[in-house]
């Protein structure tokens, strides 16, 4: 399965694409789309949608995993964050890909197993659970790859319970 991992925002959107067979699971790419805040809304929202769409088209991925929005006391950000967000399913949807919805917690707490994990203790673990040589940067692709592992370990999860419970029936 091909997995592709989104971290949205308005300014940055990160992005990373994982493969995983059985339990196995290894990067192929990731990266980040940068937009200017001096561009009108329209373009940025079409920036992310149009490489996002050219990502898909070139790794192929069945799934996307999204990192849902957290609310803090800045709502103009949560907001700008939501835009990206929406132009990132849009594009899934339109490709056809499932997707699977985590907030920062959750993808925390999978990769690290601590949810209120720092952004040091993520990039180490996805380096280290990636095999990679160095910590993927930016930090937007490294929450990327992140949400991908995520969405990784809760199908395979998922799939090992299903058949479990085939067994027991």
């Amino acid at each position: 399965m091909i997995i592709i991992g989104i971290d949205p925002g308005l300014a940055n959107t990160g992005w990373g694409i994982v493969e995983t067979r059985g339990s196995l699971v290894r990067a192929r790419a990731y990266g980040c789309i940068s937009t200017k805040p001096t561009e009108p809304l329209n373009v940025r929202l079409g920036t992310i949608y149009r490489t996002l769409t050219e990502v898909v088209g070139t790794y192929d991925p069945t799934d996307m995993a999204i990192e849902k929005i957290f609310f803090g006391s800045n709502h103009k950000s949560a907001i700008a964050t939501a835009h990206a967000r929406g132009a990132a399913m849009v594009a899934g949807s339109t490709l056809g890909l499932n997707v699977g919805e985590y907030t920062p917690m959750e993808i925390k707490k999978d990769v690290v197993g601590n949810g209120v994990a720092d952004k040091y203790q993520v990039t180490y673990m996805v380096r280290s659970t990636l095999g990679l040589d160095h910590d993927p940067k930016p930090d937007h692709a490294a929450d990327a790859l992140a949400a991908a592992l995520c969405h990784a370990h809760t199908i395979h999860t998922r799939a090992r319970m299903a058949a479990a419970n085939r067994e027991v029936c």
